[in-house]
C-alpha cells in the first residue's frame, strides 16, 4: 500500500482475485478470465495490472485448490482464512479520487465486494466514498475559481458536473454512515 493506506496497482488484482474467491470456490481459468475481463473493461488493458500471477495467492497461503493440486486449468481454489483477512484488509483502504484508471478500478472493486463487508465497515467505506467525492469537487472547484475562461473552464465545469452526479449517486444508492 501506499503511505495513505490506497492500494498500489498489483492490490487491486489481489482485491479482485480475493473477492471473487470470498463470494465462492471458483475454478482457476474462470477466475483468471473474470479478473482480466473486469480490469480490462474498467481500467483498459496493462500489463501492470494484469501481470500478476494468481499462484502467487497459493504461494502466500491466501488461497487453496480443493484437492491439493497445482493452481492451473480447471483447479477449484477457495480462499483461506488468511486470504479472507487479506481481503478485509484491502477492502477497508482508503480511496484516492479515481482521477486515473487504477483509481476507478479501486472504487469499481469496493462497490463489487462492498455487500462482503460487515454493515458498520459497509457504513464506514460508504461515508470514504462520499467525503472522497467532496474533496475532488473543492480540489476541481479551487482550480476552477482560478481559470474562469476557454477549454480548460469548460472541461473543469464537465469534471465537476460529473463528480456532483456521482456524489448524489453515492447518496442514493449506498447505505447512509455517520
Amino acid at each position: 500500500m501506499y503511505r495513505d493506506n490506497t492500494l498500489i496497482p498489483t492490490e487491486a488484482i489481489r482485491l479482485a482475485a480475493l473477492g471473487s474467491l470470498v463470494e465462492g470456490d471458483t475454478g482457476y481459468a474462470a477466475l483468471a478470465s473474470e479478473i482480466r475481463f473486469f480490469v480490462a473493461h474498467i481500467a483498459g488493458p496493462s500489463l501492470d495490472l494484469l501481470g500478476t500471477s494468481l499462484e502467487l495467492l497459493g504461494y502466500e497461503g491466501l488461497a487453496e485448490t480443493l484437492d491439493g493440486a497445482a493452481m492451473e486449468g480447471d483447479a477449484i481454489l477457495r480462499v483461506t482464512d488468511a486470504g479472507w483477512a487479506a481481503f478485509h484488509s484491502l477492502m477497508i483502504s482508503n480511496v484516492r479520487a479515481p482521477v486515473g484508471d487504477v483509481g476507478k478500478l479501486i472504487v469499481a472493486l469496493k462497490l463489487r465486494f462492498l455487500h462482503l463487508l460487515p454493515a458498520e465497515e459497509r457504513l464506514d467505506q460508504t461515508d470514504m466514498l462520499i467525503e472522497m467525492c467532496e474533496l475532488e469537487r473543492a480540489r476541481l472547484s479551487e482550480m476552477r475559481g482560478r481559470y474562469t475562461d476557454g477549454s480548460l473552464a469548460n472541461w473543469l465545469d464537465l469534471d465537476i458536473a460529473q463528480i456532483e452526479e456521482r456524489l448524489v449517486w453515492f447518496q442514493r444508492e449506498l447505505p447512509a454512515g455517520g
